[in-house]
């Protein structure tokens, strides 16, 4: 009878060891059901993934979370909101989101873009913009006539940056006096570009420069040799634009493959 007494104490004490460890596994129990670590944690990379950061500070925020989402779903499904089309068809949406972050997470693990790529990203670049920049001015109007009016204006004295304010019909320069900036003539359409190089630094078109947009007068204030950004500056910016044209160019390769009917 002692040995039986004896192997039910261990029996008990084995027992309450187990819950106990299955306990330490969760962070509550909420109406008998277990809220595990693991959906801190899964709550915790969600949060993560939206850009903030997770900071020891918020593991009780996250905690405190993950019950109150409990408590609340536990609510749902007591009302039946779980059975509704809607829920349903909101639960394969999410699956499938889910789903193809994976997919594309994976993707990239498998396809990094490497410094190769990205060096000969910007050799091209750099190849495309090297030279010559030109920082000029115009005046955009709809006529002819008004850009000869414009020219004869400046001849006369008038200074080119007013006029650029009250008749430029740009935008985006037109307020600033006409002003473009420092840019590579490649930049431009081809009528403005050829005009532009063509012009002495100072100097301003003698006739109208007639585009898509309508009729330029150019003023060319400066030249000087290409300023290229550092490699190291942009290399993040053209891993990341590289990265994205790999990924439209799997998600295509994909559409293709698929059969829709």
């Amino acid at each position: 009878m002692k040995k039986h007494i004896l192997s039910a104490m261990a029996l008990a004490a084995c027992v309450g060891s187990l819950s106990g460890a299955a306990v330490a596994q969760n962070v509550a129990i909420v109406n008998g059901v277990a809220i595990s670590k693991d959906r801190v944690e899964a709550l915790a990379q969600q949060v993560a993934r939206s850009g903030r950061q997770v900071t020891p500070e918020m593991q009780g925020q996250l905690k405190d979370e993950v019950i109150a989402r409990e408590i609340f779903a536990q609510e749902a499904h007591n009302k039946g909101l779980d059975a509704t089309e809607d829920y349903k068809n909101q639960i394969e949406l999410t699956k499938q989101s889910i789903l193809i972050r994976e997919l594309f997470t994976e993707y990239q693990k498998a396809n990094p873009v490497s410094d190769a790529d990205i060096k000969a990203e910007y050799d091209k670049f750099a190849a495309a913009n090297a030279g010559k920049e030109y920082k000029a001015r115009h005046i955009l109007v709809e006529k002819e006539a008004e850009a000869l009016d414009i020219i004869a204006k400046v001849k006369k004295g008038a200074k080119f940056e007013d006029l650029a304010k009250k008749m430029s019909k740009d935008p985006g320069s037109g307020a600033k006096g006409g002003d473009l900036d420092w840019a590579n003539p490649g930049n431009y359409v081809k009528e403005f570009s050829e005009a532009l190089v063509g012009l002495q630094k100072g100097k301003m078109t003698e006739t109208p420069v007639k585009s898509q947009f309508g009729y330029h007068v150019i003023r060319l204030d400066d030249v000087r040799d290409a300023q290229l950004p550092k490699f190291d500056d942009v290399k993040p910016q053209i891993s990341q634009q590289l990265l994205q044209q790999k990924m439209g160019k799997y998600q295509e390769e994909l559409r293709a493959k698929a059969k829709v009917e």
